[in-house]
């Protein structure tokens, strides 16, 4: 039997790794995402859930940064700071209905390939909207929604200009598309009052690592998930996370914090369901 390391040695093996992730993580976070805006044209039960968590398409396994990229939990130091999350992939703006109508054909037929290989399928979810800043006013409308189902692609629908579509609202509802996100049961509320459409099979990451970590539902935000299962950091700007989100066109640091956050709920998602329950 070999010698048990000592302390020193695992120190060392410890900061090999970390430095390891460290330089990969930056190299992938620096590559800059492209964003495409759609073209104005013309718009062209219930799976296993225990099924869908043992399961996942070969296509996560076949990205061009899979050197760096991995659905497995990352080494965790608390002593270095971490490489900004950023989505590194295309980011599919659609604003008005035509777009949002298109761009809704295109990931519902993708969700539909995925589902037929792996028998189902999950987007990371979550919503935009402007805030109030004045005692007794309400916050504003929902104005943006994104959809993040893999690291190729992020759809961000201006839905305060667009509307949901028929396309988007099929998608929503469709309960073999799991939708995941922190605190999504509200967006879930939110959205239903404003728009009349219902989000089904959606999933709070919040409740389920609990049921895999355990702790408090309360301390588990999608920042300190990434933080922990990720070693990423999970940048939250004030100026964007309380900026006018129902301006005529967003910005590009807003599209990008958008796509981040679907991104991120979809990433953690993945690592956090291969591991087993917390032992109470």
């Amino acid at each position: 039997m070999d010698e048990p390391l000592t302390e020193q040695e695992l120190q060392a093996v410890e900061a090999i790794e970390a430095a390891f992730q460290f330089s990969t993580s930056a190299s992938f976070s620096s590559s800059a995402p492209s964003i495409a805006r759609k073209r104005h044209s013309d718009p062209l039960k219930d799976q296993d859930d225990q099924n869908c968590r043992r399961r996942l398409p070969n296509s996560i396994f076949s990205r061009p940064h899979s050197n760096v990229f991995s659905l497995s939990p990352c080494q965790a130091n608390l002593r270095m700071r971490y490489p900004e999350m950023r989505f590194g992939g295309q980011i599919l703006y659609s604003r008005t209905e035509i777009e949002a109508e298109k761009a809704a054909v295109e990931l519902l037929r993708s969700l539909e390939a995925k589902k037929k290989e792996a028998g189902c399928v999950t987007v990371g979810f979550d919503i935009e909207w402007r805030p109030s800043f004045r005692k007794g006013v309400s916050p504003g409308k929902t104005a943006v929604m994104q959809l993040c189902a893999d690291t190729n692609r992020c759809d961000v629908t201006h839905i305060i200009h667009s509307g949901i579509p028929r396309t988007l609202q099929l998608l929503l509802e469709d309960s073999t598309i799991f939708k995941v996100g922190v605190g999504i049961g509200n967006d879930c509320v939110k959205v239903f009052k404003e728009y009349n459409v219902s989000i089904n099979a959606a999933e709070d990451i919040s409740l389920l690592a609990k049921e895999k970590l355990g702790g408090d539902r309360g301390i588990w935000s999608l920042a300190s998930l990434t933080e922990m299962l990720v070693c990423k950091e999970l940048h939250k700007p004030k100026k964007i996370q309380l900026g006018n989100w129902e301006a005529n066109v967003l910005t590009t640091e807003q599209l990008h914090y958008a796509a981040t956050d679907a991104f991120a709920s979809w990433h953690v998602y993945q690592v956090l369901r291969s591991f087993p329950n917390a032992i109470d």
